[in-house]
């Protein structure tokens, strides 16, 4: 009987591409509210710790108060709910992914920094056909990663073990809720961050096609 029996994913640079969305829909409240907007690959840096640190870092150095980083998200937020799916797009290889190991009895879970509407919203839309344990974004009065209370949680619903996990996410917030939890960290290399960042924060193991994590569960 192999080891690994659930996998927790990130999901944005993870199993989605949703930078352009995040992108835009920031930029948008940005110029609402007269701020300058920023690239899309910008963004790449700004996002990773929730949304309300994601304003923060859009906005200019001596505009980045509480009182701004509200109005930004009372902006964001509608706009980014009608507009989250325009651009965002499945990494490849993530759905045969999720195919074969759903088809080995593999238990999987989403954990993200991402807010829990949308995080609930693009599992839906792009994985209809998988059966999720848990699909966890930010919720109201949970600490966000890398804080590993949402690895916590996820373990006591699928009644898996810390040995029996493994985290895959793509920046060194994903590495170091894994070690937080104490669960075996996955890095990928095609989302957000470089890999320089996923070794500085300790990944275990660090994949450039999703078929490596496959390979990974087997060996582990």
């Amino acid at each position: 009987m192999r080891q690994i029996q659930s996998v927790i994913f990130d999901l944005d640079g993870t199993l989605l591409d949703t930078i352009a969305d995040l992108a835009h829909s920031t930029n948008y409240a940005l110029r609402q509210m007269g701020f300058p907007a920023h690239p899309v690959e910008a963004y790449k840096y700004f996002v990773g710790n929730g949304i309300n640190k994601l304003f923060e870092r859009a906005l200019p150095e001596d505009e980045r108060t509480q009182d701004n980083v509200l109005r930004v998200r009372e902006v964001f937020l509608p706009y980014y709910d009608e507009h989250n799916a325009d651009y965002t797009r499945p990494y490849e290889g993530i759905s045969d992914l999720f195919a074969a190991l759903q088809a080995e009895g593999i238990v999987l879970s989403v954990a993200s920094n991402k807010y829990q509407r949308a995080t609930e919203k693009l599992v839906r839309t792009y994985f209809q056909e998988i059966r999720f344990a848990a699909v966890f974004g930010q919720r109201q009065g949970i600490p966000v990663k890398p804080d590993p209370t949402i690895v916590h949680d996820i373990l006591k619903i699928t009644g898996r073990s810390v040995a029996e996990t493994i985290y895959v996410g793509d920046s060194g917030v994903d590495m170091q809720t894994a070690a937080n939890a104490g669960v075996v960290s996955v890095g990928v290399t095609w989302g957000f961050r470089p890999r320089t960042e996923l070794n500085t924060h300790g990944a275990r193991y660090i994949v450039d096609t999703a078929e490596e994590i496959r390979k990974i569960i087997v060996a582990v």
